[in-house]
């Protein structure tokens, strides 16, 4: 994909033929004045001057010559070139401006330090850069917790760009901007930074955004979806090929920084350098932490008498060390492992598996160690499969990684959740294989399993643990599914949840993955709304299945203090408010009460079609973000419970809302969005055989303001009554699901099946 010397070498050659249009303008404007020089810097003063780059200069002169003298040689020599159109970047200053510039300002400072003389006084120029460079070395110890500090803020608004939506080529952490940081950390000369492999990285980044260039037409750091074929093409490779390859790129980068910054916090602990006269400081000790393996400084290390090729344990026994204590793994280690260590037996001996387990469960040191042994190729000797989901981009808006940091990032999550469950060991295993089947054909879970199945059998567990193993990636979607999206006080919806996962242990372990993987995943994915959902259908499913456990004989555990949490969260059904406001001329009363992340109203009366419809439209109108509703009805009663990510709303200001809806005194339709043409059109069907007693339609839809509204409404046009509705919205997806009867209370039938269907399509476009 890269473009190597070539493009690198076309890279030189621009800066060089600008070099010669800007020294013939400084010898026109300033002939051969001593105590002036043209200087470059940035991008431009390392030789790297993109296509559409601007042109980074600065006039340098000696204090002492006069200021009007400069202004003139200013403006005689950049006239001519905004006339040509050259897009400068430039200043004038002398050269203690420029010193006292750096001292003051990280951006200057690291731009100084490629500073390249372009004409005039070649001895100012190279004095200037030298002086640079001993000012930052002076100050370095001062200033780096201000540049790392930059660093973060930088995080904070531009992403990563292994995981971005629209990465940054330069600002994103991983990008451009990094690679320059660590030329500069070079440049201390305080740590020994892997620079070789990072300006690897780099000018790999700097050939993609000369490309990038070229295809938008203009100077642009982003990596814009629609930009993205055509880039492809230009350099000879596939889009999915190439938006791997970019994040791949920002992943090594930024772990390169992570392990250059660990390195620099030690050196900044450590007092400075011996005067002359004090004995020498000694060298980094050695720590054993197992055999072969040994701590230096804040990374684990091979010892002398280590031998890879005959220790099959070794790689994980590095890995797991490194993770148990907070260390990172040495690149020369990790590039040593794959190099040179054997291929893991099959099956994995009982401390190959046993290592394995303690890498996965060490929590937060789980990923930076995880992520050197899996650039340096170590990952791939453990499991061949993991190469399919390297890098790749989630489909889901909402997810904030890739599927593979997901993956390890949920068993960072899962860490945290060991003793809710018996089996831990099974638990990580299965939450790092969870996704291993997207980008394959087909439903991911089916295909995921299949795959686990054959990873599960070679690290060598039991049959039963293969089994219980395969089942966890099959359903791990099963629970948010049901919950979000079935009627739970359906005996149907427990019972198909009770026959797919079979026994207590197992429901235990697909609770704590379910929600690894939700919080893994986006905040909004693990709200106190879906917490609550959940847990009711786990203590659900948990009675379920000890009754049969009790006719059968068996044996379980009681149910974990967790499982108890959760469920507690969500009421098993939508009671009256103890405090709320009546709404006027109306059998209805309304409750707002604040939950940890927004707030929930219940709206509970007597019962009537078109009454959720209503209440919908109101919520909607005030502009409220609806991101889950519960609603039921019994007795000639109705209840809903509605999931808010807003502060608490006034009661009675709503309830006005509410009478105002009912009574027609205000048009919807004028203050709703119109219905739109999404690019994927609503999708509406029934779900057979999801209830024995009622009809369940699935409406799946882009979420916007009103769209329960419009789906309500079309229900009651055709006169069906919702015993029960179930909505949920996930980043931009709303899924609603109503349990529907007729007039007798019955499922309808397959006519009005058929009608029902045609209009709330038609409703929501």
């Amino acid at each position: 994909m890269s473009l190597g010397s070539d493009a690198a070498e076309t890279r030189r050659r621009r800066s060089a033929a600008m070099d010669h249009r800007l020294r013939a303008g400084f010898d026109a404007a300033a002939g051969g004045s001593e105590g002036l020089a043209l200087v470059a810097v940035g991008g431009y003063g390392r030789s790297e001057l993109a296509p559409r780059s601007d042109v980074d200069v600065v006039l340098v002169h000696d204090p002492a010559i006069g200021l009007d003298k400069v202004a003139a040689v200013a403006d005689a020599l950049w006239y001519p070139l905004w006339d040509d159109g050259i897009a400068l970047d430039h200043a004038v200053r002398d050269t203690e401006e420029m010193r006292r510039a750096a001292s003051t300002d990280l951006r200057a400072a690291i731009g100084m330090l490629d500073l390249r003389h372009v004409a005039g006084d070649e001895q100012l120029g190279h004095a200037l850069r030298s002086a640079a460079l001993s000012d930052w070395r002076r100050e370095a110890r001062r200033r780096l917790p201000d540049l790392r500090a930059a660093g973060r803020d930088r995080a904070g608004r531009f992403g990563e760009l292994a995981h971005a939506g629209v990465p940054d080529l330069k600002e994103s952490v991983g990008g451009l901007r990094d690679g320059v940081v660590l030329r500069a950390l070079v440049a201390t000369w305080l740590v020994d930074v892997p620079h070789a492999e990072a300006e690897t990285c780099r000018a790999e980044l700097l050939d993609i955004r000369d490309a990038l260039h070229q295809v938008a037409g203009r100077r642009t750091n982003r990596l814009a979806p629609e930009l993205l074929p055509d880039l492809a093409e230009v350099l000879a490779v596939t889009p999915d090929g190439l938006a791997r390859r970019v994040r791949s790129l920002g992943r090594r980068v930024s772990h390169l920084s992570l392990l250059t910054w660990r390195r620099i916090e030690q050196v900044l602990e450590r007092p400075q350098r011996r005067r002359p006269g004090r004995p020498p400081t000694r060298r980094p000790e050695l720590i054993p932490l197992g055999r072969g393996v040994a701590r230096v400084g804040g990374e684990v290390v091979l010892t002398a008498d280590a031998a890879p090729p005959g220790d099959t344990a070794l790689s994980l026994r590095v890995a797991a060390r490194a993770a148990q204590n907070g260390l990172l793994v040495a690149p020369a280690t990790a590039a040593r492992l794959a190099r040179s260590a054997p291929r893991l037996p099959e099956p994995w001996s009982a401390e190959i598996r046993r290592r394995f387990v303690d890498l996965l469960t060490s929590g937060p040191a789980l990923p930076p160690v995880w992520e050197e042994l899996d650039q340096a190729g170590v990952v791939h000797r453990w499991l061949p499969e993991w190469d399919r989901v390297r890098h790749l981009p989630s489909e889901a808006a909402i997810h904030r990684y890739t599927v593979d940091w997901h993956s390890v990032q949920a068993c960072v999550e899962a860490a945290t959740r060991l003793r809710q469950v018996q089996r831990p060991d099974l638990l990580v295993v299965a939450t790092l294989l969870h996704d291993i089947g997207k980008g394959e054909p087909g439903d991911h879970c089916v295909v995921g399993s299949r795959i686990a199945r054959t990873i599960a059998t070679r690290m060598g567990f039991d049959a039963a643990d293969v089994d219980r193993i395969t089942n966890l990636v099959r359903w791990h979607l099963l629970l948010p599914e049901v919950a979000t999206r079935r009627d739970l006080e359906d005996p149907a919806t427990v019972a198909s949840v009770v026959a797919k996962v079979g026994d207590l242990s197992t429901l235990e372990l697909l609770a704590a993955l379910t929600e690894a993987d939700a919080r893994a995943t986006a905040p909004a994915a693990w709200s106190t709304w879906r917490a609550g959902l959940i847990g009711r259908l786990v203590t659900h499913c948990e009675a379920r299945l000890r009754d049969v456990g009790a006719t059968a004989g068996w044996t379980e555990p009681p149910p974990t203090s967790a499982a108890s949490e959760r469920s507690s969260s969500t009421p098993t059904s939508v009671r009256s408010p103890a405090e709320g406001h009546r709404v006027a001329g109306h059998p209805l009363r309304v409750g707002v009460a604040e939950t940890e992340d927004g707030c929930r109203v219940t709206v509970v009366g007597t019962d009537r079609i078109g009454l959720l419809a209503d209440v919908a439209g109101a919520l909607a109108w005030a502009g409220l973000v609806i991101r889950g509703c519960r609603a039921n009805t019994a007795d000639g009663r109705a209840g809903s419970e509605w999931d808010l990510g807003s502060p608490p709303v006034d009661p009675a200001s709503l309830a006005q809302r509410v009478r105002r809806v009912i009574d027609h005194d205000v048009d919807l339709e004028r203050h709703l969005p119109p219905v739109s043409d999404d690019a994927d059109p609503p999708r509406v069907v029934a779900v057979d055989p999801a209830s024995s007693t009622a009809t369940v339609l699935e409406v799946r839809a882009q979420d916007r303001r009103g769209l329960l509204w419009r789906a309500c409404r079309a229900l009651t046009a055709v006169g069906v009554g919702i015993r029960s509705a179930h909505v949920d919205t996930l980043g931009p997806q709303a899924v609603d699901v109503f349990y529907l009867v007729d007039s007798s209370g019955r499922p309808l039938s397959e006519s009005a099946r058929r009608d029902t269907i045609t209009a709330v399509r038609a409703s929501l476009g």
